[in-house]
């Protein structure tokens, strides 16, 4: 934790309502932006690549994932701001970086795969709806946090990354455009990403402060110098993007489905309550005591407002970043205020498509090896979740259903074909399915069931017994 008497007293940099001095709190919030800037864009990367006009694919719809970058920036600057100013009862006015989450994606995947840039029309519907739907849970925000212990959760987060460490795979092989030619999964595309990965990894663990915290996004321009060295970079697009542009709403207009909306409304339920814990996260790690209720409400009010607003104008939900919450416990700086220099960069960033053009030109190759990382991380983070779970017979049965049923059906979705469109969607992202599934076990089956070895303990097997008791 920083000591730095420069920056304000002890008590002073545990006050979310303090301003550390601009020459500190500038570059701190600039710190925030770099810590989530590859994680923030990279669902906009990866929807529009499902739908077929991402990278390298040659489309005339290419600026449409231009559009999206810039947007992911702009609308996460805007939430931010939404939650570390606040209006009324909405925002926790507390050091919370917002960004554009993964969790949705699994959702999203099924609905636009391979249906082009006219599907994004349903998947803003159902951003604009879960939105809405996840701000009208704040009022009731704490009252369902028993629905989702760690074994629930931890569940949940373990099925996001497994749902997503494919595309970390096909991004470092050539991406989905190579699949099926002889360069898919060359040496060449390899050693791009695995460049990125063994960068990544040894800032990771041998450097310290900002050399650290922002090693993913250092491993990617180590990665694209390298590739600028090799010639796989083309800048054709940063010349045709303009220096300036305002957003456009109903960008991919607004179609609403059952698929969309039901699947985003069910996610929201468990977006809230992450970010119930990252809010808990912040005042605990950085002013050492537990979040008030209006500190919660606010913040779920404002994932859902931020998230409602982003699908206006052709954004992806938002949500609170973990990766920020940790970086408030490193910094020991709880100033609300520096956050908001990290949102108004944001902002300004996604005002210039320059920006989102040049994040274009980025060879898929070393965006593989950093979501390799990143994704693994999700994976290592639902894991440590479940770490706190106690594994007694009741909880892994819950634990094998739910996974082997979800994980299976993202695995083999042709095994719904007879379903209707819309439960084939659901069910078909793997991790809707698993979510529900643990959930109502966890709410239905009994807190203890007994197994032989606790029989025999309590003495529930007698000598003259001759079947285990259950």
């Amino acid at each position: 934790m920083a000591t730095d008497t420069k920056l304000g007293t002890p008590e002073q940099l545990r006050d979310p309502n303090y301003t550390p001095p601009l020459r500190s709190a500038i570059p701190l919030g600039i710190q925030h932006v770099l810590a989530m800037f590859i994680s923030n864009i990279t669902p906009a990367i990866i929807i529009a690549g499902a739908a077929g006009f991402g990278f390298g694919s040659n489309s005339a719809d290419f600026p449409d994932l231009i559009y999206m970058i810039q947007m992911s920036m702009l609308f996460a600057g805007v939430a931010t701001l939404i939650q570390t100013i606040g209006f009324g009862p909405v925002g926790a006015r507390l050091p919370i970086v917002q960004g554009t989450s993964f969790a949705f994606i699994p959702i999203m995947i099924p609905l636009v795969a391979g249906k082009g840039v006219d599907a994004m029309a349903a998947v803003m519907g159902g951003v604009l709806v879960g939105g809405i739907f996840h701000a009208c849970l704040a009022p009731f925000v704490g009252r369902i946090r028993f629905a989702l212990p760690p074994l629930v959760t931890g569940l949940v987060v373990t099925m996001i990354g497994l749902a997503l460490v494919k595309v970390g795979i096909q991004y470092a092989a050539g991406g989905v455009p190579a699949m099926g030619k002889p360069e898919y999964g060359s040496l060449l595309n390899w050693s791009l990403a695995l460049v990125v990965i063994c960068v990544t990894l040894g800032l990771k663990f041998f450097a310290r402060g900002m050399l650290s915290v922002a090693s993913v996004l250092i491993g990617l321009i180590v990665g694209y110098l390298v590739a600028l060295a090799l010639g796989m970079v083309s800048f054709g697009n940063v010349g045709r993007a303009g220096a300036f542009a305002l957003p456009n709403p109903f960008h991919f207009g607004v179609e609403f489905t059952g698929a969309a909306m039901i699947g985003f409304c069910l996610m929201a339920f468990i977006s809230a309550i992450e970010t119930v814990g990252d809010v808990c996260g912040i005042t605990k790690g950085g002013a050492n005591r537990e979040a008030t209720d209006a500190e919660i409400k606010g913040a779920t009010f404002a994932d859902g407002i931020g998230t409602a607003l982003a699908g206006l104008f052709g954004a992806l939900p938002n949500t609170s970043f973990s990766q920020n919450v940790g970086l408030v416990a490193i910094t020991g700086v709880m100033s609300r205020h520096v956050v908001t220099f990290g949102a108004i960069f944001l902002i300004i960033a996604g005002f210039v498509p320059k920006v989102g053009a040049f994040v274009s030109t980025i060879p898929i190759e070393v965006l593989g090896g950093g979501v390799i990382v990143m994704f693994g991380m999700v994976v290592a983070a639902g894991v440590n979740m479940l770490s706190d779970v106690t594994w007694n017979r009741r909880n892994m049965v819950i634990f094998a259903i739910s996974i082997s049923i979800g994980l299976g059906l993202q695995l083999e979705p042709g095994a719904l074909q007879h379903l209707p469109a819309t439960a084939k969607v659901l069910l078909s992202s793997g991790l809707l399915p698993a979510a529900f599934i643990a959930i109502a076990l966890n709410l239905l089956l009994p807190d203890e069931l007994v197994d032989e070895q606790t029989a025999l303990k309590s003495g529930g097997l007698g000598a003259d017994d001759t079947e285990p008791q259950s």
